[in-house]
């Protein structure tokens, strides 16, 4: 079988990311919840005008939060697939992915304290 040219590849592993993305926004409540919390900080920072790099910083916690919640459902969803019944290590599995996903929340919490409370004090 030829293989497919570089650019080609890449598209449609573009198209494959995208498709995965608005599976995660349209069917996953977590990754709606966050995506709304996204909205709200955003619109803060326009109404704070914070700063270039608060801006980076706000952004680069959204991504990081999304993104680890993102990969928590593909390893929820596949532990489900492999091992449909409760089964202890499947659960431990998930509840370190879901801690994954509560670190970074908690980080960007912590982040999003440090940029927005001197400016509501």
């Amino acid at each position: 079988m030829p293989k497919e040219p570089f650019l080609l590849n890449r598209l449609k592993s573009v198209g494959f990311a995208f498709k995965g993305m608005v599976l995660l926004l349209k069917t996953e409540a977590s990754i709606q919840l966050q995506f709304f919390i996204a909205l709200a900080v955003t619109a803060a920072g326009f109404y704070f005008n914070i700063s270039t790099t608060e801006w980076v910083i706000q952004i680069a916690m959204i991504g990081l939060v999304m993104s680890i919640e993102g990969l928590n459902t593909a390893i929820e969803s596949m532990a489900d697939f492999i091992h449909p019944e409760h089964h202890h290590k499947i659960g431990r599995l998930k509840d370190i992915a879901a801690g994954a996903v509560f670190i970074a929340a908690i980080t960007a919490v912590i982040i999003g304290g440090i940029i927005y409370l001197p400016k509501l004090l």
